[in-house]
């Protein structure tokens, strides 16, 4: 009984890590030569899709991935690579706002406040992308995010038939996070069964938006 205990969850643990390696390869494969790194060769955008992050981490300092992301976002807009900017991320509570605070930390690097839209219900990264195409009407854009954030972003897009490209931050070192970068491998494949298996959709939609 023992033995076959054993053997039942050797089989489960290897199936598991076939699933997980292949759906990462599918979600990593959908972002080749899609991703840019310089501003310059990024091909002009009408709207930047800037995916939302908390401003600050547990102990109160800033959140490094949020910062980057505000910097890349403005860097695209002053080099006019793009003319708007939305800014999609969670305000699931009076006291959690993540488009609010992108939109201030934008004007500060001297984005206009009228360039700048905010979906209040990007709760997720699949929220995100299809409430950009659904409700703000995107069908082409530049996706703002971390590196290894970008393949599921855009995985997303093409599965929503958004033309989208993606602008990496500036990376950051996996010691400043490791748990990030170990969480989205675990994001990639529970993404690929949304889009491929459930056709999840966002929690909200609601009426059009313009930006």
């Amino acid at each position: 009984m023992k033995k076959r205990l054993v053997k039942a969850s050797c089989l489960i643990l290897a199936g598991a890590a076939v699933f997980v390696w292949t759906t990462n390869l599918s979600v990593l494969h959908s972002a080749d030569g899609r991703v840019y790194t310089k501003a310059e060769n990024l091909p002009s955008q009408t709207v930047a899709l800037v995916l939302g992050t908390s401003p600050m981490i547990a102990n109160g300092n800033k959140n490094l991935f949020f910062e980057r992301r505000m910097n890349a976002a403005a860097k695209l807009y002053k080099a006019g690579k793009t003319k708007k900017i939305l800014v999609s991320g969670d305000n699931g509570s009076p006291y959690y706002d993540e488009p609010t605070a992108m939109q201030e930390a934008l004007i500060k690097r001297g984005i206009p406040k009228e360039d700048i839209a905010l979906d209040y219900a990007g709760f997720r990264t699949l929220d995100s992308v299809i409430r950009a195409h659904k409700v703000f009407g995107v069908e082409k854009c530049v996706i703002v995010t971390d590196d290894f954030h970008l393949p599921r972003a855009l995985f997303v897009a093409e599965e929503e038939g958004i033309d989208a490209v993606g602008f990496q931050t500036d990376p950051l070192p996996m010691s400043v996070s490791p748990q990030t970068y170990l969480r989205e491998v675990a994001a990639r494949s529970m993404m690929w069964v949304d889009v491929q298996v459930l056709n999840r959709q966002p929690k909200f939609l609601g009426p059009k938006e313009s930006i």
